[in-house]
């Protein structure tokens, strides 16, 4: 099958495009029929030397069957020449299948944590409240006897002071 497509010349960064007659099965950039046109891509879009098209040669080339590539369609489309329209590909902004299961795993664990919160919310408040006391009540019986314990301490000292100057 013949198609007129774009053929990339010019330098790295400087992109220039023959518009060529070639085989479908050839290489982009390698054994052409014809070339009936150019495309420079860096000059501004209403220069006329942008797109430089042989429009006789093309149109003998659309008679015996080949066809333009969606690009070269666009151009040829300005001239006139052939029809091109917009594709329309509504899958093209959806996420990829992977993406879509990572979603759903992440919607699943929310929802679980949400599940959970809930009940948490609603059936330990009151089994919280005596847990809650517990704690600190122990707090408070461990806070007593340190207490006691450091007024012990200080209490004997005195006296063990006494005693040592009564004795020596």
């Amino acid at each position: 099958m013949l198609k007129i497509r774009l053929a990339r010349g010019g330098a790295k960064k400087r992109p220039y495009y023959s518009i060529v007659v070639a085989d479908s099965h050839s290489p982009r950039d390698g054994r052409f029929i014809e070339k009936v046109g150019a495309y420079n891509p860096l000059l501004k879009k209403d220069d006329p030397n942008r797109v430089t098209l042989k429009v006789e040669r093309i149109t003998e080339w659309l008679g015996k069957g080949a066809q333009p590539t969606d690009r070269v369609a666009r151009f040829l489309s300005i001239q006139g020449l052939a029809k091109w329209e917009a594709g329309n590909n509504p899958n093209k902004g959806q996420p990829g299948q992977k993406a879509k299961e990572r979603a759903a795993e992440r919607a699943e664990k929310e929802a679980a944590a949400a599940a959970a919160a809930a009940e948490a919310a609603a059936a330990p408040p009151p089994a919280e409240e005596p847990a809650a006391e517990e704690p600190a009540a122990a707090e408070a019986v461990a806070e007593q006897p340190v207490a006691e314990e450091a007024s012990a301490t200080d209490a004997p000292a005195p006296e063990t002071a006494a005693d040592e100057s009564a004795e020596g």
